[in-house]
């Protein structure tokens, strides 16, 4: 059984070895400033702070680090892993790139103006979340239609139902509260 099981990991090794993999680190790096939650961006406010995994970095937070403030001239404070996946067909060959990302919470620093990187509001991304002075108009005129159409859009009646409730939950619809 062992001789099967050595074989096994042998041949699997080999074959990932064959196949490139890569790896990006991702940062969303949010504060909070005067009540308003605010975002790092780079490449004129188009991209968050990333890059690859560079082996040369004692483990993937530094790693991260090192990119976030390359790029940004931005110190981190205390980083999260949020999320890892794996795509194939992301790069357009056979590599699988992983992108590993990061919630990074710092305070937003007044730093030189630069237009490369700098901070954003949160709702300029997320407008329908701002519901600070009442339902952003953008939800029920075009959010809220959208969603109920795409879950009416089957005839299973059990996927129906259960698409209109996750609508409901999320938006807040049927009486339940926004949150």
């Amino acid at each position: 059984m062992q001789n099967k099981t050595t074989q096994a990991t042998r041949q699997a090794t080999s074959a990932n070895q064959s196949q490139a993999v890569g790896a990006d680190l991702i940062a969303v790096v949010i504060a909070v400033t005067a009540g308003e939650p605010r975002v790092l961006t780079i490449e004129q406010a188009q991209a968050l702070p990333s890059g690859p995994f560079e082996f040369g970095h004692r483990s993937l937070q530094s790693g991260l680090r090192a990119w976030v403030e390359r790029q940004t001239s931005h110190p981190l404070g205390y980083i999260e892993q949020l999320y890892t996946f794996a795509d194939r067909d992301r790069t357009g060959d056979e590599r699988v790139q992983i992108s590993i990302s990061y919630l990074g919470l710092t305070r937003e620093e007044q730093a030189e103006r630069s237009p490369t990187h700098g901070w954003r509001g949160w709702y300029d991304y997320f407008p329908w979340e701002d519901h600070r002075a009442g339902v952003p108009p953008i939800v029920p005129d075009v959010l809220i239609p959208r969603l109920l159409a795409w879950a009416d859009g089957t005839d299973n009646l059990s996927i129906r139902r259960d698409r209109r409730q996750r609508v409901a939950y999320a938006f807040g619809l049927d009486d339940r509260g926004w949150n």
